[in-house]
């Protein structure tokens, strides 16, 4: 026997400072959060929003000046009425009618402006809007791709989904709709109070009046729509979650007939959706109605001093025609601003979620300065290593030594939860120890580029996944630049090919999704083709056989054999058939070795090992 494995009485884990980066992920799954809180992932939000707008700065000045033009354009039609009223009418009946036809004229030219600025400007920042969505789509895929295999196993593939969905729609409504409306609305405003002013002052501080209780209001409406709305990002991500769990587990649904029970759930979820989008709606509604009751009741004040003014002569009827009708445009850009506010609030909780996600760090991180591996031999060492999946559960291995020398070919045996898996996680660096090191030739698997790692060690575990496309495509994923001759080879080399010929098409038959054309053997097969063309250092072989019936697996077992030599392997497998094939046994319990040797002296042994061989072999009989 070569190598050596030994333990040690376990100590305190060091702490792990990503444990409260997760927590914080995970806090922002709770809709209800308190106000400093929710201020907290506001501001996070704007951050994002900003730093997302930031290349476009230059795009987003020049739709700024095209919707100031647009602006001063249509404010010019009420004042082009009123001087047709007070100046073009009257000159018309006098004989002159150039005035009039200067202000009809000017009124068709202002609106012709209008619609050629309005039509630049919602292509300008329609494309604005695109280019940013087209960014944060890639950056939310490109970080949830380098996240951790730790925080995949807590964030379900729903939620990342959902950030992806529902979460970057309701950005677009924003950046298409809402920043329109608010850049349209507050230009309006303000240009309006100007004319107002202009027009008559005592007039327009009637109307300027009603800004106080507009501001309390608004305040009111963004304070409750933020807190409608993180219910509904939060109740659409359940639903989203509920609807991929169940359409990825179709026949276990079908088989158990849960269908009953899926639709009761889904209702319930589809329910608090309504509900919380019902909510946001009655924010919205009380909002609009009540400045519509402020705009009423000052334009009623409005014509009621304004016509008592008329009769007195204080005020000309145009001026008053004019005033209304700006009146009515000052507060139609509250709607606006309240559909701005309600696309802000939704865009805001959607962003609280995203920028969530992006701000976790991977747990297992790439070393800033990576140290080469050159020439992989494939020895490999367990130095003090201590490790549990989080602070909540227990040591799954108390402090463990192992060194397993290059060529060695390493079997794993030991009872479920023994910490077989937990050492072939540490092997491929899934998982970084809580204390202590994994070491490839000498060298901290912490301090290895990922791209060096994943070429000197491979991981093929019991359900590998095969995406859509050919057969061909999915063994090239091992070495993407391997010829078609190379692909083939590696089948031949794990006795895949006679299966693989006899499909339609050969190597070039289409596998569907998930792999669904194969059944559970030949997708594990094409996994070993994959994993063997990739041609690694060391391979970890998680019960990577179990799938395979009787024949299938002699045919591997004699490909292992010559595959294997001169590689070191770790061989996680309940079936004794397979374990044979390997130089070496390392029976595990509760993260120690129990027992250590060839196969030859287990089995003559009166250990666990023994007992297990006893066992296969009678069931065998």
């Amino acid at each position: 026997m070569t190598g050596t494995a030994t333990n040690h009485q376990p100590t305190t884990p060091a702490p792990d400072p990503d444990e409260e980066a997760w927590r914080g992920v995970a806090a922002e799954d709770v809709e209800d959060v308190d106000y400093a809180t929710g201020v907290k992932l506001q501001a996070r939000s704007r951050r994002l929003l900003g730093e997302l707008l930031r290349p476009h700065s230059r795009a987003a000045i020049l739709a700024l000046v095209i919707v100031i033009a647009e602006n001063v354009v249509n404010l010019a039609g009420p004042l082009l009425i009123a001087a047709a009223i007070d100046a073009g009418i009257p000159a018309a009946l006098d004989g002159r009618p150039e005035a009039l036809a200067w202000c009809v004229g000017g009124y068709v030219a202002a609106a012709i402006s209008a619609t050629l600025l309005r039509w630049a400007f919602v292509r300008l920042t329609g494309r604005i809007g695109q280019d940013v969505l087209l960014v944060l789509r890639e950056r939310v895929f490109r970080h949830a791709q380098r996240l951790s295999v730790s925080f995949h196993e807590k964030y379900t593939s729903g939620k990342v989904i959902s950030r992806l969905t529902s979460d970057v729609d309701s950005l677009q409504d924003l950046v298409e709709e809402g920043l329109d409306g608010f850049f349209t609305s507050m230009l309006s405003l303000l240009g309006i109070s100007v004319v107002l002013l202009y027009l008559d002052a005592p007039l327009a501080l009637v109307v300027l009046s009603g800004f106080l209780p507009l501001i309390l209001l608004t305040r009111w409406f963004r304070r409750r729509s933020g807190r409608a709305y993180r219910h509904t990002r939060g109740a659409i991500a359940k639903i989203i979650v509920q609807f991929v769990e169940t359409m990825n587990g179709i026949r276990a649904v079908q088989a158990f007939r849960r269908e009953r029970r899926n639709e009761k759930i889904m209702g319930e979820l589809n329910g608090r959706f309504r509900d919380a989008n019902t909510d946001a709606m009655g924010v919205m509604a009380a909002f609009t109605s009540l400045v519509r009751v402020i705009g009423n009741l000052s334009l009623a004040v409005i014509l009621a001093w304004g016509a008592f003014r008329v009769a007195n002569g204080q005020l000309e009827l145009g001026v008053l025609a004019a005033f209304t009708l700006y009146v009515r445009r000052f507060y139609d850009p509250f709607d606006q601003l309240a559909m701005f506010a309600n696309a802000y609030a939704s865009a805001t909780a959607a962003l609280e979620k995203i920028s969530g996600l992006l701000e976790e760090e991977p747990r297992v991180r790439e070393p800033e300065e990576p140290t080469p591996l050159g020439d992989v031999q494939g020895a490999v060492r367990f130095d003090g290593v201590e490790f549990r999946y989080s602070d909540s559960t227990p040591v799954v291995l108390p402090s463990f030594d192992l060194t397993v020398p290059a060529g060695q070919t390493v079997a794993l045996v030991g009872a479920t939860g023994a910490g077989k898996s937990t050492l072939a996680k540490l092997v491929a660096r899934f998982y970084d120890p809580s204390a202590g090191s994994v070491r490839l030739d000498g060298v901290d698997l912490r301090s290895v580029a990922d791209t060096d790692l994943r070429r000197a060690v491979v991981m093929v575990t019991q359900e590998n996944f095969l995406f859509d496309g050919t057969v061909l495509d999915n063994i090239a994923l091992g070495r993407p630049s391997a010829t078609r001759e190379e692909v083939e080879a590696a089948a031949r080399a794990v006795g895949a090919e006679e299966f693989i010929r006899a499909l339609p098409e050969g190597y070039d038959t289409d596998v569907r999704k998930r792999g669904g054309r194969l059944s559970a053997g030949q997708r594990q097969m094409v996994a070993f083709s994959r994993a063997f063309l990739a041609d690694p250092a060391v391979l970890v072989l998680d019960e990577a056989t179990s799938s395979l019936d009787v024949p299938t697996e002699r045919a591997v077992q004699r490909a292992l054999e010559t595959v294997l030599a001169e590689r070191t392997a770790f061989i996680i497998a309940h079936r004794l058939s397979t374990v044979l094939i390997a130089d070496r046994v390392l029976v595990l319990d509760g993260g120690r070795v129990v027992e250590d040797g060839t196969p030859e002296e287990l089995i003559t042994g009166r250990g666990r090992f023994a007992a297990l061989h006893t066992a296969w072999r009678d069931s065998l009989a």
